[in-house]
């Protein structure tokens, strides 16, 4: 749990794929930066695969580890950039499955109000929470 001018945070970062089903989870503190915590996810990220990310995760650097795995980013661009990478809009679209992803997850009550108060205890609880999202999902 971080401190922030909100008050005690934390952020969940998701890696989910095509279905919106979670693939990779962590926790972060609410004032740590969303592109330097998302280097050790992209692991998960093989070749052929479209990595499609928010303007927090815009950086040089994480597009270039992404090209290193054969994969493409697709990652909105800040609007202050000089050299504006290839960005497609179309595909941009898509990126509402993490969002669906997240609007599940706020569905359970102990992962929306964080009634845990140690990290690994509700990085669990998220952990169930989205084990419960793929049941879900596989008993269609």
């Amino acid at each position: 749990m971080g401190r922030s001018r909100g008050g005690l945070t934390t952020k969940i970062h998701a890696l989910v794929d095509a279905n919106g089903l979670p693939i990779m989870l962590k926790l972060t503190e609410g004032q740590a930066h969303d592109g330097r915590s998302a280097a050790d996810m992209l692991d998960a990220i093989g070749e052929d695969q479209i990595l499609l990310a928010d303007r927090a995760y815009d950086s040089d650097a994480l597009r270039e580890k992404i090209a290193g795995q054969g994969a493409w980013a697709n990652i909105k661009p800040l609007p202050n950039r000089r050299k504006v990478p290839a960005f497609s809009a179309f595909l941009y679209r898509y990126r509402n499955l993490v969002e669906r992803f997240f609007s599940k997850l706020k569905h359970f009550r102990a992962v929306a109000t964080r009634y845990e108060k140690h990290d690994a205890n509700y990085l669990a609880l998220v952990k169930l929470a989205s084990a419960k999202i793929w049941m879900r999902f596989m008993s269609r």
